[in-house]
């Protein structure tokens, strides 16, 4: 793995020591002399900013903006594209291999996919996203990290740029009803679980899973739109947050391996990871999609009803 994908792989995993020993913080979740809220001290150059993330979104506050068109998504239903998956002792991370990219969505350029990984409380009744809509929080986030394409991944370049990344945030929602092992492509991520339980461990991943089928159900047309940061220190304030509006459905069972699976260190006797997530950080502005209105759908709907009648008079 490369340096810049062993540092900027996720928006929120950099690895303690990963800028070198001026800016290595040790920052954590579980314990109160590194938890979230000693970030701003711990790291303060960035944690205590002034764009910081994850926030809350408020859907009723959120601007219009007609340039917030449809995303362009490169290689995302490539079988073969999930390069490894990885126990980071923050997260799960799966790394990507090159030429999965984004674009559209309003982006200035196109971004190169680098990585995906996950926020998780306790179990899927102990929600642990870490971005919330209206107040709500949802049991799981899965975070798309990708960096801008002209900057040719170097860090320091996408670091400086205030749009050098691009975070794509899903929310995940555990399924009605006492279904297990759904969705199929859910239940093939989470088989991996198994082989990374301790910290430092990772795997191969074998062809077969495509982020398009991880992403089931989701419409991405809609979506919410903000400048943020990164959610672990050093908190750097280079990030274009998306943040989807409809939710991955994943049974509970599956959204339960994460926090009862893996561990924060590399023995067996260290805690279970849980609970990793930053808390809301002040609002910035959000801006989204414009909304059908009531009276363009009345049109639709009886344009379609005449509809048998045109081609009625055209056969004629």
């Amino acid at each position: 793995m490369n340096s810049f994908v062993a540092v900027v792989v996720a928006v929120c995993v950099f690895a303690p020591g990963a800028h070198g020993a001026a800016d290595s913080v040790a920052w954590c979740y579980h314990n109160s002399t590194c938890n979230d809220a000693t970030w701003p001290t711990i790291a303060a150059k960035y944690c205590n900013g002034s764009r910081q993330s994850p926030i809350n979104i408020i859907s009723a506050d959120a601007t219009v903006n007609d340039n917030l068109v449809a995303f362009s998504f490169e290689q995302y239903d490539n079988t073969s594209a999930l390069d490894k998956i990885e126990n980071t002792g923050k997260t799960v991370k799966v790394v990507l291999k090159s030429g999965v990219k984004i674009s559209g969505g309003a982006l200035s350029e196109a971004y190169d996919s680098l990585q995906f990984h996950l926020h998780w409380g306790s179990g899927s009744s102990m929600p642990g996203s870490e971005h919330t809509v209206d107040g709500k929080r949802y049991p799981m986030e899965l975070h798309i990290v990708n960096s801008k394409s002209s900057l040719n991944k170097n860090l320091s370049l996408i670091l400086a740029d205030p749009e050098g990344l691009a975070a794509l945030g899903f929310f995940i929602e555990a399924t009605s009803g006492d279904e297990t092992g759904q969705p199929a492509s859910w239940n093939t991520l989470t088989s991996y679980l198994k082989n990374i339980t301790l910290a430092g461990h990772s795997v191969a991943m074998t062809p077969g899973l495509s982020l398009n089928d991880l992403l089931t159900g989701v419409d991405r047309t809609k979506y919410y739109r903000y400048l943020g940061s990164l959610t672990t220190p050093l908190c750097n304030e280079a990030v274009v947050w998306t943040v989807f509006k409809d939710t991955i459905k994943v049974s509970k069972d599956l959204i339960n391996h994460f926090s009862t699976m893996l561990h924060i260190s590399n023995t067996t006797d260290s805690p279970l990871m849980v609970n990793v997530f930053r808390n809301i950080q002040p609002a910035q502005p959000v801006t989204t999609q414009r909304a059908a209105s009531s009276g363009s759908a009345t049109k639709l709907s009886s344009l379609a009803s005449l509809m048998p009648l045109g081609l009625l008079l055209w056969r004629n």
